[in-house]
């Protein structure tokens, strides 16, 4: 199986020029150890699923472009897909788990997309089949190399925003973006550097899988226990190729620990995180994720992605203050 290379990811960074934001790199939460977080929720649609959506539907054909785009996905990808498609005047089709939150399914419509809402298990398969009847392009959220290459800007960015990083954490859930960032720190930069990956434990497919040595899928019965609903998919064969052979570490969080997270990056950082996205902040916050003491430039943790429900993101903050 090919794997995205070192090259893919700097062709990647030249189209998202201007389409996407370079996010900063900021201090992580008072209330743990010293750790940078990287806040992809400041992107316009809120996670770092727009790298891979707007490199994929860059990469596309005329003719694809005049038919359309589809993708299945519980929110980002979806809302992504649909902004970088809009700005190029491409149709959009989002299927979508119907228990997916709805502040997620109305951005989607707000940015022009055709939502099709199907029960979580056939989302991929509704995808696939209405792009074959409608002739539309499919981009997966991460079982693709476009959309890894793009996710892996993200790591580009890390190693040259912080030369001195040691450690990357980044959330799990199809592993397109750690796959990137993996293929980043292992292709781009001459020397070492650790990617760690994080997932709950209520939807742990990645970090079993890569304990056995082979893929092996969780139900959406399963991963849907967590609140983390941006990871409650599992790893493609080409995402758990990537990981298997470029990611250092994975662990697990509780689902205290994100939410935890979630205030901890709030209240202490100023920066709004949904449970998918504070993953890779729980993990160093609750100790999973080794730091250096008083180098906070040498470990930095991805927050993924900010669109939170808001009635979720303020029990939380209640309870966690």
């Amino acid at each position: 199986m090919e794997l995205v290379s070192a090259d893919d990811i700097r062709a990647a960074a030249a189209r998202l020029q201007g389409s996407v934001v370079r996010t900063p790199l900021t201090a992580g939460p008072a209330q743990g150890p010293p750790f940078l977080v990287k806040p992809e929720s400041l992107q316009p649609t809120g996670a770092f699923k727009l790298r891979g959506a707007t490199n994929a539907v860059a990469l596309l054909t005329p003719a694809q472009r005049a038919r359309g785009v589809i993708t299945h996905s519980s929110g980002n990808h979806g809302q992504a897909l649909a902004y970088a498609a809009a700005r190029l005047g491409v149709p959009c089709t989002v299927v979508v788990p119907d228990n997916a939150p709805e502040v997620k399914v109305e951005r989607m419509r707000d940015r022009g997309a055709r939502v099709v809402l199907v029960p979580p298990e056939r989302r991929a398969e509704v995808a696939e089949e209405t792009a074959r009847a409608e002739l539309l392009a499919l981009v997966p959220p991460f079982d693709d190399p476009a959309v890894i290459a793009g996710q892996g800007t993200v790591g580009l960015e890390i190693l040259e925003q912080s030369p001195e990083v040691t450690t990357i954490v980044v959330p799990v859930g199809g592993g397109g973006l750690a796959s990137g960032v993996a293929t980043a720190a292992r292709t781009v930069h001459p020397r070492r550097i650790r990617v760690v990956g994080v997932e709950p434990e209520l939807a742990a497919d990645a970090a079993e899988s890569l304990e056995r040595g082979l893929r092996v899928p969780w139900e959406p019965a399963r991963t849907h226990r967590t609140m983390a609903d941006g990871v409650r998919v599992c790893l493609s064969d080409l995402t758990f190729e990537h990981l298997r052979r470029r990611l250092d570490a994975i662990v697990t969080v509780t689902e205290d620990e994100i939410a935890r997270a979630v205030a901890h990056l709030a209240l202490g950082a100023r920066v709004v995180a949904e449970p998918s996205g504070a993953l890779a902040a729980a993990a160093v916050l609750a100790g999973r994720v080794a730091v250096e003491p008083g180098r906070p430039e040498a470990t930095v943790a991805v927050v993924s992605g900010g669109n939170v429900d808001p009635d979720l993101f303020a029990r939380i903050i209640a309870e966690h203050r």
